[in-house]
């Protein structure tokens, strides 16, 4: 008897990931698991797209606002946290949708990598110290001793993935390469029949971008942005890195032009979008689907509800 699927509809920004979603989940009872790397976030709503009650139609979304922003995030958290969540839903008979466009999640989720070290945060900082202390060529020299493969696709500058590589060595006594080798021959913790959203024309999807930033400012992204500065988020968390947040903080707090700031988050919209498609596209097992000038769900839910691999539980 096979496995049960995960259904994963993912695709850069703008695509009508999260409406395709829902209609499928209403068509198959099933409820969504959210793969955004910033929807996870409380109080970041319009600069994230998350969907509104209204869209959510009623159906039950999981990983949404689960943290504060002052807090970060890490993908084997969110391996850990979205695996509970899948693993309930097909415990209560339901269909588990994936939604997103973080690639890393997802790919990380449906393998079932269970990574080496869930975070140290003291020794973390230590590290982090040392590397601002000595740089990064000592760093990188001191990992190399202990994992030279792991060291060895590393940059001197790169100064997060050193950290965490000799983090993780510490905190676990195993290097991170073992890690990652061991990973690769671990079979998938979830069956999966993936689906890409794209547009034939990259213009347009790059216009859809465009309009969907000018519709958070009118739906108040900077009166969002501000509320979270008066929270004393610190600008250096990971939720104050999201594109739409960084640059219109960056305008705030130094008083430059906000017009400037919102033609920076469009040019960093498309730069992401254009970086999910390349992610996306080194996956051979995503069925894509193409829309022209705007999102056909219709034909979307065709393709998906039709799809052989759906109908073999």
């Amino acid at each position: 008897m096979d496995r049960l699927k995960v259904i994963v509809i993912t695709g850069p920004t703008a695509t009508g990931k999260s409406v395709l979603g829902v209609r499928l989940a209403e068509r198959l009872e099933g409820e969504i698991v959210s793969a955004d790397s910033m929807q996870i976030y409380k109080h970041m709503d319009i600069g994230t797209a998350k969907p509104t009650s209204v869209e959510m139609r009623g159906i039950r979304h999981h990983m949404i606002d689960i943290i504060p922003p002052s807090e970060d995030y890490s993908v084997a958290r969110y391996v850990e946290d979205a695996a509970i969540c899948v693993d309930d839903i097909f415990r209560r008979n339901k269909q588990p949708i994936l939604v997103g466009g973080t690639g890393l999640y997802i790919d990380s989720l449906i393998a079932g990598r269970t990574f080496s070290v869930r975070g140290n945060e003291n020794l973390r900082q230590t590290l982090e110290d040392e590397f601002d202390e000595i740089g990064g060529e000592a760093m990188l020299l001191k990992l190399r001793e202990v994992d030279a493969p792991c060291a060895a696709r590393l940059h001197a500058n790169d100064k997060k993935r050193i950290v965490r590589a000799l983090e993780a060595l510490e905190t676990t006594g195993k290097p991170l390469s073992q890690h990652d080798a061991e990973s690769k021959t671990t079979p998938p913790r979830y069956d999966a029949v993936k689906f890409a959203l794209t547009f034939a024309n990259r213009e347009v999807l790059y216009a859809r971008i465009e309009h969907r930033v000018d519709e958070m400012l009118t739906k108040g992204l900077i009166n969002e942005v501000s509320s979270l500065l008066d929270m004393i988020i610190p600008r250096s968390s990971t939720s104050m890195q999201a594109i739409g947040y960084k640059e219109i903080a960056d305008a705030i707090v130094s008083g430059s032009d906000i017009g400037e700031a919102v033609d920076k988050v469009k040019m960093e919209s498309r730069r992401y979008a254009k970086r999910q498609l390349t992610w996306q596209k080194r996956d051979i097992e995503l069925t894509w689907i193409t829309w022209d000038d705007a999102p056909d769900i219709d034909r979307g839910m065709a393709k998906i509800t039709g799809k052989e691999s759906l109908k073999t539980k």
